[in-house]
């Protein structure tokens, strides 16, 4: 997406597991810490729900970098889907690589629900890491303008996908 200026602005989609990182998302939000608009968040009941195939719809939809939020390792209200998740990162990571995107533009993130000031710092810090990469080059490949959809649109046909 691009400002009124013409500067780059990144879509980001952010899974976040229900119980921690959605929390957190929450505890930033009703605690009025700052951070920029540019994620979508997409509540999931667990990080070990979102699979490559969601990661990537998110790409092909117009999403710049997707962000995976889940509960720290050892505290999964699942057991494992934590542990899940980090694997399917590592080899979704991999494969992104092989195919010329920068692994970058996918990240997880352990956020408790107790730490809105921790997501708040990741997002900041994503954001600023994705709009120094510039646009995903799969939404080029797809010939998609960077302004050419809305962040909402994003999030709706993620969503419609699974």
């Amino acid at each position: 997406m691009s400002d009124k200026n013409g500067s780059f602005e990144p879509r980001i989609v952010a899974f976040l597991c229900r119980w921690c990182s959605y929390a957190g998302a929450d505890l930033a939000g009703v605690s009025r810490m700052q951070y920029p608009p540019n994620v979508i968040p997409m509540r999931v009941n667990c990080s070990g729900r979102v699979d490559a195939g969601a990661v990537m719809k998110a790409l092909e939809k117009g999403a710049d970098a997707v962000l995976i939020g889940g509960c720290h390792p050892g505290d999964c209200h699942y057991v494992s889907g934590n542990y899940k998740t980090r694997r399917r990162i590592i080899l979704l990571k991999r494969a992104l690589s092989e195919v010329g995107i920068d692994p970058r533009r996918v990240h997880l993130e352990w956020i408790s629900a107790s730490e809105g000031g921790k997501f708040q710092k990741t997002i900041t810090s994503y954001v600023d890491l994705i709009r120094s990469l510039g646009p995903s080059p799969v939404g080029l490949a797809k010939g998609q303008d960077s302004g050419s959809e809305e962040t909402e649109k994003v999030a709706v046909g993620v969503a419609d996908a699974e």
